[in-house]
């Protein structure tokens, strides 16, 4: 059985203007590679885990724990607070780390960083005062998803290299997307092609950024991300281009999040069990309307172990 073609080559470029990256990128909804893209600011020569430590290393953060992963909700809560500078010696260790930190408005914190890395100008627009820093240690990964809010996103790298995946919105059914949510079960690094046979249809792009390097991902693009040394990286957002993706972004931020944790507080394992059914059968219509593929559902039963991050 062939497996998900993760093979598409991303464009990679440098010193790309505003006018350039419009037309060919952002209009376009195709991502790429800019390389280079924060080495003229402050944060591009002097920003590091050291950097953090000294400077706001007594600021009190959520931390997030991969091995404490729902995978029937989204994972909104934070499962435990602690300062920055003990949080960035865990993730400094050589060995692989679980605790990771996300979509953290750091700015809000600390105004001085917003001058230290301010937005691209290629990527300047109403929200180009808010950027979110995100933090992880070794061979910490971030569950595949996309971004709620439909947002286009431009995520620069810091410290030592990530490895990234990113996959368009027209497999989203093919993925495995679980209902009022904007993520899949599926492990990118070992997929089961018994249990999800749509991944043999999937295509996408598997590619590493390096310090310095920022990728411009489009509006519901999925996205899977392995830290392959401790790092962070700052993303600046821009709102979804179309006026379905904003009332899907609207619809999942007001509307769905809220329905799935209602469900989920109502029927507990039952409600993740129908998500999965659903998600099941949407792959299958998609493989057999456009694959021709009679796909028999495979049974899940309640021993049913699922990988999550």
């Amino acid at each position: 059985m062939i497996g998900m073609n993760l093979f598409h080559k991303i464009d990679i470029v440098e010193n790309i203007t505003p006018l350039e990256f419009n037309e060919h990128y952002f209009k376009t909804q195709k991502p790429v590679v800019i390389k280079g893209l924060a080495k003229n600011t402050f944060a591009g020569h002097r920003w590091s885990i050291d950097y953090f430590k000294e400077s706001m290393g007594e600021t009190i953060v959520d931390v997030y724990d991969n091995r404490k992963g729902n995978p029937s909700s989204a994972n909104t809560s934070a499962d435990t607070r602690m300062k920055l500078g003990d949080f960035l010696d865990v993730i400094s260790k050589s060995e692989k780390s679980d605790l990771r930190i996300f979509l953290y408005n750091m700015f809000r914190h600390n105004p001085i960083l917003r001058k230290e890395f301010p937005c691209p100008e290629i990527f300047k627009g109403a929200l180009d005062k808010v950027g979110h820093m995100f933090f992880g240690g070794k061979n910490t990964t971030v569950r595949i998803h996309y971004d709620v809010d439909m947002s286009n996103v431009i995520h620069t790298h810091f410290g030592g290299k990530k490895r990234v995946v990113l996959i368009a919105p027209e497999y989203t059914n093919l993925l495995y997307c679980l209902p009022l949510n904007t993520y899949s079960l599926i492990n990118p690094d070992k997929p089961d092609y018994k249990k999800y046979p749509g991944l043999t249809f999937v295509k996408g792009y598997d590619f590493i950024i390096e310090p310095g390097d920022s990728v411009f991902m489009p509006s519901g693009y999925w996205h899977y991300m392995t830290y392959l040394e401790p790092g962070f990286s700052v993303s600046y957002r821009k709102l979804a281009p179309t006026l379905p993706a904003k009332l899907n972004g609207f619809l999942n931020l007001f509307v769905y999040i809220s329905v799935d944790k209602m469900a989920n507080k109502i029927l507990g394992d039952k409600w993740l069990k129908i998500k999965k059914e659903i998600a099941q059968r949407k792959a299958n219509w998609v493989m057999k309307k456009m694959y021709g593929e009679d796909i028999i559902e495979p049974m899940f039963s309640n021993q049913d172990t699922t990988w999550f991050i």
